[in-house]
């Protein structure tokens, strides 16, 4: 079943070859976030499996997080950051992964309560690292998991392998 509107977001996502190196497409939301209505659709796909199943939705940096502050208002609960290593004023843990095209590391404040049920939300699934370090970190502070949901997945780079297929998706490429 089609649904236009999230149709109509899909188109909006631009390729820009080459960046942020050679090799690398690059995948352009900002179109669709500029789209109140289709901003809306996809907020709604990202968070409709999971209803009633969270308490907060964590956003990984950078992209992640302007999905999930418009994921937590539309859902009505609070909203937690993953930041990129040495943004945060005090971190509570930190956790290394790979990249396609390098490493980084993600920090995240302890600011949820032991067992506090998560929707980590990111923008893109290329290789998986980022979010798989995402649920480390939320476990590491005492979280729950409970959902992951991306707005698009990179089929071929086969990061849905390493979260163990547990990742609702929006779009693919």
């Amino acid at each position: 079943m089609t649904n236009p509107a999230l149709d109509r977001a899909e188109s909006l996502i631009g390729s820009i070859p080459d960046y942020p190196e050679a090799g690398v497409v690059f995948r352009d939301i900002s179109p669709l976030l500029a789209d109140a209505a289709a901003l809306r659709a996809t907020i709604d796909a990202l968070i409709e499996p999971f209803a009633g199943r969270f308490d907060v939705v964590a956003g990984i940096e950078a992209r992640g997080f302007l999905l999930a502050g418009a994921a937590a208002i539309a859902a009505g609960v609070g909203l937690v950051p993953i930041r990129k290593a040495g943004k945060l004023p005090r971190p509570a843990a930190a956790v290394s992964y790979a990249l396609e095209y390098g490493t980084a590391e993600i920090e995240m404040h302890d600011d949820i309560p032991r067992g506090t049920r998560v929707l980590l939300l990111d923008d893109v699934l290329a290789t998986g690292g980022t979010l798989e370090a995402g649920r480390e970190l939320v476990a590491q502070l005492g979280g729950e998991v409970t959902g992951t949901a991306v707005l698009l997945e990179i089929d071929a780079l086969g990061g849905r392998a390493v979260l163990g297929g547990d990742v609702h998706t929006v779009f693919h490429v």
